[in-house]
């Protein structure tokens, strides 16, 4: 597989200490739609099951897919939300070349890898950077999103590690409301697909309730399944039989939704 620089010369929030370069992995396939897929791991680092491993069973269900390696931690916000919006508008640019929907982009994502494409989802029309190229002219509007685990609430139900690594030790209130991704839903928001498990300790279930909720208020379609077992970062269940059957759900979701 081709990785390609995301931003290319002018990449936002670089500095002489803080040199990363952002980068998206195309996984072609024949399909009408196409899955952006963010890895998780607290905003500190990327789960390479959750990541380059997705894509390739999204490939295997005939689904293009592209691995987006963003940046995190020392890096914070709104750096990481950049990332993802630039994401977005990187593959609706580059559409024709792979064959795909410009109207068929849908992010997913895992832990904090969910709240990257959940932050898309609500935030793409925030202006987190100054526009770089023609590439930024694009919508960063997701067309669906696919939230497993996620990270939502930067409230009661906080991750501590994802919160601390995106906003801070000591975030202004402003600034857990605007990244608890739940209130911020519109009628705008994209369709969602969104799974979790009763017993993860990590991310509370309570974070992907919330967001269905908020999706269900303003009358955004959605697919919601909760497993009663299960731990925090199961990535595609294999070990865990009745979990993984998220990844069949999502397979005939995709199918509903038109994207292969």
């Amino acid at each position: 597989m081709e990785t390609l620089n995301l931003w290319g010369r002018a990449i936002p929030y670089n500095t002489e200490e803080l040199t990363y370069v952002p980068a998206i992995t195309p996984y072609p396939a024949r399909s009408d739609g196409c899955v952006v897929v963010f890895a998780g791991g607290g905003y500190a680092m990327k789960a390479e099951h959750e990541g380059p491993v997705i894509c390739e069973w999204l490939n295997s269900l005939g689904v293009t897919a592209f691995n987006v390696d963003y940046r995190v931690a020392p890096y914070m916000h709104p750096t990481e939300a950049s990332d993802a919006l630039r994401a977005v508008r990187w593959v609706r640019h580059n559409a024709d070349k792979y064959g795909v929907d410009t109207r068929k982009i849908a992010v997913m994502g895992f832990s904090a890898g969910a709240h990257m494409a959940g932050t898309a989802s609500v935030h793409y029309d925030k202006d987190f950077y100054e526009p770089t190229d023609e590439i930024d002219s694009e919508s960063a509007r997701p067309d669906a999103s696919i939230l497993c685990y996620p990270v939502i609430d930067m409230l009661e139900y906080r991750h501590d590690g994802s919160r601390q690594n995106l906003i801070g030790e000591t975030p202004l209130h402003a600034d857990k409301e605007f990244m608890s991704l739940y209130k911020q839903v519109t009628t705008e928001t994209p369709p969602a697909f969104l799974w979790h498990t009763a017993a993860d300790n990590a991310v509370p279930v309570e974070n992907t309730l919330l967001y269905a909720s908020a999706l269900s208020k303003v009358n955004v379609p959605f697919e919601v399944h909760i497993y009663p077992y299960g731990h925090h970062g199961l990535g595609l269940a294999h070990e865990e039989p009745h979990v993984a059957q998220w990844a069949q759900s999502l397979d005939k979701w995709l199918d509903l939704m038109s994207w292969k």
